[in-house]
């Protein structure tokens, strides 16, 4: 029987964090993807309906992560995707903000990789 890709989708504006995301994940099993701008990963999207869950990152120039995230929900193909914020604020209250922005998760940087993973399996 074959497994369904597990397609997951990295937005995030720093080329290093989508090529280590990337490897940790592919290494796990999970087909990626990823965007350097949220405009890039809205297009993915609507090419891809295979997209199960996104990583956004919440920091980006031109739009960040929870402009996206609420364009995400304001669009009517994209706003059932889940999407799993990471980012290098880890405040208090980044979290919170986070998942009041639409976000289903919260991972800071740097990653830890076994919760990242956790979180997926939630979704996919």
């Amino acid at each position: 029987m074959e497994v369904k890709a597990k397609k997951v989708l990295i937005i995030d504006d720093d080329s290093r964090n989508i090529f280590a995301l990337k490897a940790v994940l592919k290494a796990k099993k999970f087909n990626c993807l990823s965007a350097s701008s949220a405009q890039h990963g809205f297009d993915i999207l609507a090419d891809d309906k295979e997209v199960a869950v996104v990583l956004m990152d919440m920091m980006m120039p031109d739009m960040d992560g929870y402009q996206a995230i609420s364009e995400m929900k304001n669009h009517p193909e994209m706003k059932a995707v889940p999407v799993i914020a990471v980012t290098a604020q880890a405040m208090v209250g980044d979290r919170e903000r986070c998942i009041n922005a639409g976000a289903v998760g919260y991972i800071s940087k740097p990653v830890n990789v076994d919760e990242l993973v956790l979180q997926l399996k939630n979704y996919i």
